[in-house]
């Protein structure tokens, strides 16, 4: 769920149509209500807007962009591109031990075990699809480079959490790829994030939208969040979001969503019914707070 840019929905320029002249109306007949009344309802409905929608998507964006700016004072001497490079090469070529040295390295030059998270193998991760695009990798390679990487944020996942003080605070997210997505690397990163800060994680890799919807309805989460690669899976994701809140239990359920799409476009989060995204799983645990505090009142 991988690397705050939340912009707030354009709105159309509007003007008060009272200033234009009603046809039929006589300079001698008075203006009839009606008009005045619409504007009104007009400018009331664009006022609920922007309190419901613009306002909390504006907030969500200022504070993970703040928070997520004073972690990265404190996250080390980050990993180099050509750490990211390396690691990628070790990984296609199935070099688990090379991988591991790397990263040992990059951590003896000063780098948090969340720098190298967020800098390192979310870097790789990011090139080995690159080259699978340009044709420098096979389907096989990046696989066995995505399993590799796995294995290293297991390695390191003790590390992680004691760096970052985890305590348990007893709200419990879902998190899982819209239905038929095949990238689940960048969702573990997520939820790696979202335990350390003291979330009750469950991840379903590979659930259906209707084991979805059985498991929100007897299950209590606070948060859900989605992830997906490529806009082909944007009308899916839709579908599974307004599904997932009309069996969920918790009525005012926060939903997130991410991948490189929502970061490229992220007027998309509005378009799928979501209520925030986030460039990585930093910035995605803050953005869970933050939008459970804007939702707290109305809950």
């Amino acid at each position: 769920m991988t690397d705050p840019r939340a912009r707030a929905p354009a709105m159309d320029r509007w003007e008060d149509s009272s200033s234009r002249p009603w046809g039929g109306v006589g300079p001698a007949v008075e203006p009839v209500a009606t008009p005045v009344n619409g504007n009104r309802h007009r400018l009331a409905q664009l006022v609920r807007t922007i309190e419901a929608e613009v306002v909390p998507r504006l907030v969500l964006a200022r504070r993970a962009a703040a928070t997520a700016e004073a972690a990265e004072a404190t996250g080390g001497t980050p990993p180099m591109a050509s750490d990211v490079t390396t690691l990628a090469q070790h990984l296609v070529a199935d070099d688990q031990a090379g991988a591991r040295a790397l990263v040992e390295a990059v951590m003896a030059r000063g780098a948090s075990t969340e720098a190298v998270y967020l800098g390192l193998l979310t870097g790789a991760a990011r090139l080995l699809g690159q080259w699978w695009e340009e044709d420098r990798a096979s389907f096989t390679d990046v696989t066995i480079g995505l399993c590799r990487l796995h294995a290293l944020l297991h390695e390191l996942s003790a590390s992680f959490m004691a760096e970052g003080g985890h305590v348990e605070h007893g709200r419990r997210a879902l998190l899982v790829p819209v239905p038929g997505e095949q990238h689940t690397f960048g969702l573990l990163m997520v939820a790696e994030f979202f335990r350390r800060a003291g979330w009750v994680v469950s991840c379903a890799p590979s659930a259906s939208i209707i084991e979805l919807t059985r498991q929100v309805r007897s299950e209590w989460f606070a948060v859900a969040g989605f992830s997906a690669s490529s806009q082909t899976k944007l009308d899916d994701l839709a579908h599974c979001i307004r599904s997932v809140r009309r069996a969920s239990r918790n009525q005012a359920l926060g939903v997130l969503v991410g991948g490189p799409i929502f970061i490229e476009h992220p007027e998309l989060v509005a378009r799928v019914g979501a209520d925030a995204t986030a460039v990585d799983g930093r910035q995605a645990a803050l953005q869970a707070h933050n939008l459970l505090a804007l939702l707290a009142p109305a809950s």
